[in-house]
């Protein structure tokens, strides 16, 4: 199926909306159309994209109206547009419904519009969107572990497998349809980023995946995949943990740590600067005193691994 903007069916009845090219805020999003109603999986980034889905999924809503949303965790372009669908259903972990509450449009909208070098930063990464007027709206519904429920006669199942890119990502899976919605657990053709960890969490829900009865795979960034994009993405995690632990256990700062591993064949996915936070994670992961930088610092090192600095 061609990596191409808008709805594509994945399966009867179920469907990906995808976005490239995938790179920051560029995520995917899912409908699954049952008898009378459907399930929204994640809205985007800002309130005009969210709407231009919308108006696509208009065809099969209009019959089947979207009772439920579920957001598969608390990055804003996979939340931010909750607001178009406030008269749904917002089901969400207790730990992502927690987390949206702390990260609001607003403050991206601030830095976007920060003075020097800081705006100049976050405009390089997310300045085609627009975060003003944007309000927090929260999940209705909250679970932890696993939830089950019905929409227009589908059954949908999630399962939390965070913390991992965030506090509580969710996987979405469609059984009648052998469909699974990843959120950001997978990023293909793109750099993960391992903003909390562990990243044997992470490993652990890729390895779910493979075991599951899916044929397709929406992920939260890039192209529809199958296992084997699954497996390639566990490998770059077994990969940046095993050469961040050597690093930490022979006392080398983490920041250095990450301009010095060698990327290899992952460094040809995009966003490859965000090894930064990850290497960072691990060192978090393995001593609890350590200290991570503040978000701008992060995004300053990601873009000067980017540049070769």
């Amino acid at each position: 199926m061609s990596y191409t903007l808008g709805l594509h069916e994945v399966a009867d009845g179920t469907h990906a909306y995808l976005q490239p090219d995938g790179g920051w805020g560029w995520s995917n999003a899912g409908l699954v159309v049952g008898d009378g109603a459907s399930l929204l999986v994640d809205t985007l980034f800002d309130l005009k994209i969210t709407q231009r889905m919308l108006d696509a999924m208009a065809p099969h809503t209009r019959s089947a109206a979207i009772s439920t949303v579920v957001n598969t965790h608390a990055n804003g372009d996979h939340c931010y547009g909750n607001q178009l669908v406030r008269d749904s259903e917002i089901i969400a972990s207790a730990a992502t419904a927690h987390e949206m509450a702390e990260v609001p449009a607003a403050m991206l909208a601030a830095l976007n519009q920060a003075p020097g070098e800081v705006g100049d930063l976050f405009r390089h990464f997310f300045g085609e969107f627009e975060f003003e007027g944007i309000e927090t709206v929260l999940p209705t519904r909250t679970f932890t572990g696993r939830f089950e429920f019905e929409v227009g006669g589908r059954a949908i199942e999630l399962v939390e497998v965070g913390p991992a890119h965030t506090q509580g990502d969710t996987l979405v899976f469609v059984p009648d349809a052998k469909t699974v919605y990843t959120g950001d657990i997978l990023f293909i053709g793109g750099t993960p980023v391992v903003w909390v960890g562990p990243l044997d969490n992470w490993i652990a829900a890729c390895d779910l995946i493979c075991a599951s009865d899916v044929d397709h795979i929406v992920p939260g960034h890039g192209p529809l995949t199958d296992k084997a994009g699954v497996v390639a993405i566990r490998d770059y995690l077994v990969y940046v943990q095993s050469q961040a632990t050597e690093r930490f256990n022979g006392g080398m700062d983490a920041w250095d740590a990450a301009r010095d591993i060698a990327l290899n064949g992952f460094a040809e996915w995009g966003e490859f600067g965000r090894l930064a936070v990850n290497v960072d994670t691990v060192y978090r992961t393995l001593n609890s005193q350590h200290k991570s930088p503040d978000v701008v610092e992060q995004f300053r090192r990601m873009f000067a691994l980017e540049q070769g600095h």
